[in-house]
């Protein structure tokens, strides 16, 4: 696969789409990122989750910077317990495709599935943001702000701590929703969420 890709024409606008926030209990949505093929010359394949937080700020920022385009999308909460998560998550992933303000002529998008909404030439690639650079830089702007979002909400709800878990459903977490509640940003149909509202509805009758 990595051979066939590096076979592209050097003239070809490559889009790249990754995803973060698909595991937490919490968060404004599911958000996807679309990213233009000029940017990615900042960071080699790798995935997001094994760059440090500072060097994945400073790559973000050089990546925004240099990009031809980029797309922040996402799914709302709301959108994410209605549709599930799997197909939130490509609903938000063709929002970003569809976001670009410079349509690219192939889009490369990390995992085992194109979304049916996304119309232009497109290719799943397993651990594709460990192989190719426009998926890589598209990982970084997910994850970046991703990790934004949260780092808000904890400003408002400090007693979470989601500045620390990031919405992953961490011991710490579970034990602020046992103690504190369940938040409008939190998914209802995630199984903790889901359950701490049933006890609830349990206790009323």
């Amino acid at each position: 696969m990595s051979q066939r890709l590096s076979l592209l024409a050097a003239d070809e606008l490559i889009a790249g789409v990754d995803e973060a926030g698909r595991g937490p209990l919490a968060g404004g949505g599911v958000c996807r990122r679309g990213d233009s093929r000029s940017g990615a010359a900042h960071c080699r394949a790798a995935d997001s989750k094994v760059l440090s937080e500072v060097r994945r700020d400073a790559l973000a920022v050089l990546i925004k910077r240099d990009a031809l385009a980029w797309c922040i999308a996402s799914a709302s909460v709301e959108e994410i317990d209605q549709l599930n998560i799997l197909h939130a998550t490509m609903l938000a992933m063709s929002r970003a495709v569809d976001g670009l303000a410079t349509q690219p002529g192939r889009v490369l998008i990390d995992g085992n599935r194109v979304p049916r909404q996304i119309s232009l030439p497109a290719e799943a690639i397993v651990k594709g943001d460990a192989k190719v650079q426009a998926i890589s830089a598209a990982s970084i702007l997910a994850k970046t702000a991703r990790d934004a979002e949260l780092v808000a909400l904890d400003a408002l709800h400090p007693q979470y701590g989601f500045a620390r878990h990031k919405g992953y459903p961490t011991a710490e977490h579970l034990a602020a929703l046992e103690a504190h509640g369940v938040l409008a940003a939190h998914r209802k149909s995630f199984g903790p969420v889901k359950a701490w509202l049933a006890r609830q509805q349990g206790q009323l009758f």
